[in-house]
C-alpha cells in the first residue's frame, strides 16, 4: 500500500520573510533622490522574489513532489540570477552601498540554495522512502537550506535598519500578508512533519515484517514484529506529546490509528502467520519424508502422521487466510484515511 508523501519541503518557504519595511515619503522608482525610494526599490525586488518562492513552495505544500515542479525551480533560479545582475549594477545612496550588497548577497545565497541545496533535496526525495534514517535526513536537509535562506532574509533586515537611521529614514515595520501566510506555513508543516515521522517510522518498519513474511523468515518476522510494536507504542506516546494543531486532532488521530493497527497487527496477525509458516515448513518436510517411503513399505503411522501435517497445514492456512485479508483490508482503510486525512489538513491550515 502506496502512501502519498507530502513531506516538508514546504517549510522552506516558510522560513523565508519575516517582514517588510514601508518607508515613508513618495517613491520615483529610478532616480532615487532620497533614501526612502532606495530602499523602496530595494524591497520591491526582494518581495517578487519572496512571492515566487512562495508560489512554488506552496505548490509541494499542496501535494506536488519536489521532482514534479522542477521547471518552476528552474525559472526560479532564472529569476534571481536576473534581479541579482540588476542590484549589482546599480550604485549605491551617496556612496553608500551597505545596503544593495546585502541584498546581492541574499540573491546570491538564495540562488545557491535553490540551484545547489535544492538539487541535492530532489534527489534525496527519490529514495527517502527506502528508510526512516533516509526520510528523516531528507527532511532535515529541506530545514537546513530554510535556515539559510531565513538567516539571509535577516542579514537583509537588520541591514535596511542600519540603512534607514543612517540616512533619517523613519521605518514602520508592518507584517505583510505574505509574510502571515509564510509564518502560518511555518507551523503547519512543523507540525506536520513531526506526525510525518512518527507516521512513517512504523509504516516503514511494517514494510520490513511482510517483507519477512514474503520469504517466510520466522526469525525476521519475529524481530520485525517486535520492533513494529516497539515503535508504535513510542509513536502513540509521542503523539500525545505533539497534540492538536490549533484545536484540529484529524492528523493525530488518524496517525494514531494506524499505530493501534500496527500494535493489533503485532499481536493477533502475525502469531498466526508463524503458525502457519512453521506449519506450512513441517509440512513440507514430513511430505518429502513421507514420499521417500515406498508405497508397499508405508505404515498407517507413517500415512496417519502425513494427514495430521497436511490437516494442520489447512486449519492454519485458513486462519492465515482470514486474518490476512482482515488486515489487508483495514491497512488499505487507514491508510486511504492518512492521505485524505493530511491533504486536507494542509489545504485547511496553509493559504492557496
Amino acid at each position: 500500500m502506496k502512501t502519498k508523501n507530502y513531506k516538508g519541503i514546504f517549510r522552506t518557504a516558510a522560513l523565508l520573510a519575516a517582514s517588510v519595511f514601508m518607508m515613508t515619503g513618495s517613491a520615483i522608482a529610478q532616480n532615487f533622490n532620497n533614501a526612502g525610494e532606495y530602499m523602496n526599490f530595494m524591497s520591491e525586488e526582494h518581495r517578487k522574489i519572496s512571492t515566487d518562492t512562495w508560489d512554488y513552495m506552496k505548490s509541494v505544500a499542496h501535494g506536488k513532489s519536489a521532482r514534479k515542479v522542477e521547471k518552476r525551480r528552474s525559472e526560479m533560479i532564472n529569476t534571481i540570477g536576473a534581479a541579482k545582475a540588476r542590484i549589482k549594477k546599480m550604485p549605491g545612496f551617496e556612496g553608500d552601498v551597505s545596503l544593495r550588497d546585502s541584498v546581492v548577497k541574499y540573491l546570491t545565497i538564495n540562488y545557491k540554495v535553490l540551484n545547489q541545496d535544492f538539487a541535492e533535496i530532489v534527489d534525496m526525495e527519490a529514495i527517502a522512502e527506502q528508510s526512516y534514517d533516509l526520510m528523516e535526513a531528507y527532511i532535515m536537509a529541506q530545514e537546513k537550506a530554510g535556515e539559510k535562506l531565513h538567516e539571509a532574509n535577516q542579514m537583509v533586515a537588520d541591514e535596511q535598519k542600519v540603512f534607514a537611521k543612517n540616512h533619517n529614514v523613519n521605518l514602520v515595520e508592518e507584517e505583510s500578508k505574505l509574510s502571515k501566510k509564510i509564518a502560518e506555513a511555518n507551523k503547519v508543516m512543523s507540525y506536520y512533519n513531526q506526525a510525518y515521522l512518527i507516521f512513517f517510522k512504523s509504516y516503514k518498519q511494517e514494510a520490513y515484517l511482510l517483507d519477512a513474511v514474503a520469504k517466510k523468515d520466522v526469525s525476521g518476522i519475529q524481530q520485525n514484529k517486535n520492533t513494529l510494536a516497539k515503535y508504535s507504542k513510542e509513536g502513540i506516546t509521542k503523539l500525545k506529546e505533539l497534540g492538536d494543531y490549533k484545536g484540529d486532532s484529524d492528523v493525530r488521530l488518524s496517525c494514531q490509528k494506524l499505530m493501534n493497527f500496527y500494535i493489533d497487527e503485532s499481536n493477533n496477525a502475525v502469531p498466526a502467520i508463524v503458525d502457519y509458516t512453521m506449519k506450512n515448513e513441517n509440512y513440507v518436510k514430513i511430505k518429502d519424508a513421507f514420499e521417500s517411503i515406498k508405497q508397499s513399505k508405508r505404515t498407517q503411522a507413517d500415512v496417519d502422521k502425513y494427514n495430521k501435517a497436511g490437516q494442520d497445514l489447512n486449519a492454519a492456512g485458513a486462519k492465515y487466510n482470514e486474518l490476512n485479508n482482515k488486515y489487508n483490508a483495514e491497512r488499505a482503510q487507514l491508510i486511504n484515511k492518512w492521505n485524505k486525512t493530511v491533504s486536507g489538513f494542509l489545504d485547511t491550515h496553509t493559504a492557496h
